[in-house]
């Protein structure tokens, strides 16, 4: 059975991640319309898959010959085709991560909800080999997480400085939403609050260039008795110092464990440590990790069982998010509800 499917917003990892997958896996998704805000590139993408280009998110969102919606990209329409998806009851693949205020997130998490839709967020770090490896190590050789520090350093595109930059916050909500999901799903739980601090390019409250958030996964017990990770995200660096951005980049994901120390560099290389010395492990899938993403949501799609699991997993991510926003505002810890 092919699942036919609906192009909106074709992003950066278009060419990288989606173009390669929906081609690897032609057998199963067939593209049938694609809507993007430059027309020109739609109309160009439509030729490649023999699909329409189409103007408009609703429009393709109630196409008949569309049975599931690809949200590739955000742009200007923000998290509106999502609620398209639900007023046409199309499942949903989500690849990005609107920029939404805490009530804003809640309503549109019921409505996604009660629309009875299959949902599916996009976190290709839990599904990069080197992370499934770390998984079994912390289960089988290195006990579990105590630290965690991971730090994404986003190279700025050529343009205008930052404080006039248009949707500033959006590539870095999408990048730390992701970085917590990723701790939180190496730590297998959910934390319990969260201390943010942002630095800012200048007095404006929309053009910070680095956020660093501390992520409390302790329980019940008092902060810093369980596991701790460090999330922090940076733009101060120009794409255009192209030696800077190579010169001597952070792990991805640095953890230490009860037994020992891995580092993590995606999407396959892990390097790990314990009393017996160091292990370099380079690992290969058998499929890329956008083939496996887009597999898993065929999967769910055609089952008979609606799988929701992805939209809790994003909430609960940007939950933390904002609420390390506030954190830094009002320059205390925020304590997370159950």
């Amino acid at each position: 059975m092919k699942l036919r499917v609906g192009l909106i917003g074709l992003g950066e990892a278009w060419e990288t991640r989606h173009r390669p997958a929906l081609r690897a896996l032609g057998d199963r998704l067939e593209v049938r319309a694609i809507c993007d805000q430059v027309a020109h590139r739609a109309e160009q993408a439509a030729l490649e898959f023999n699909a329409a280009a189409i103007d408009g998110f609703r429009a393709l969102a109630q196409r008949e010959d569309v049975d599931a919606l690809l949200m590739l990209a955000e742009q200007w329409y923000g998290s509106l085709p999502i609620l398209a998806a639900c007023d046409a009851g199309k499942a949903l693949y989500c690849a990005v991560t609107p920029h939404l205020e805490p009530a804003e997130a809640l309503r549109l998490k019921h409505r996604v909800e009660e629309s009875g839709i299959a949902f599916m967020a996009e976190f290709p770090r839990r599904q990069a080999p080197a992370t499934l490896r770390l998984k079994e190590l912390i289960a089988t050789q290195l006990g579990d997480p105590r630290l965690l520090f991971c730090h994404r350093r986003v190279p700025v595109k050529d343009g205008p400085p930052p404080k006039v930059r248009q949707n500033t916050k959006a590539p870095e909500i999408r990048d730390l939403v992701e970085l917590v999901d990723w701790c939180r799903y190496v730590v297998g739980r959910d934390p319990t609050s969260v201390f943010g601090i942002e630095h800012h390019v200048d007095s404006s409250a929309s053009a910070e260039d680095y956020t660093m958030m501390n992520v409390d996964f302790s329980g019940p017990g008092p902060p810093g008795t369980g596991p701790v990770a460090q999330i922090s995200c940076g733009t101060y660096m120009p794409v255009q110092w192209e030696e800077a951005v190579t010169f001597r980049p952070p792990p991805a994901l640095q953890v230490a464990c009860q037994k020992g120390i891995a580092f993590i560099d995606l999407p396959s290389t892990l390097i790990w440590f314990d009393r017996a010395g160091r292990h370099q492990e380079s690992l290969d899938s058998e499929r890329p990790v956008g083939e496996q993403l887009l597999a898993q949501f065929y999967r769910s799609v055609t089952s008979l069982v609606r799988n929701t699991s992805g939209l809790e997993d994003a909430y609960r991510a940007l939950r933390v998010v904002l609420a390390a926003r506030t954190s830094h505002l009002e320059a205390r810890r925020i304590f997370l509800e159950a």
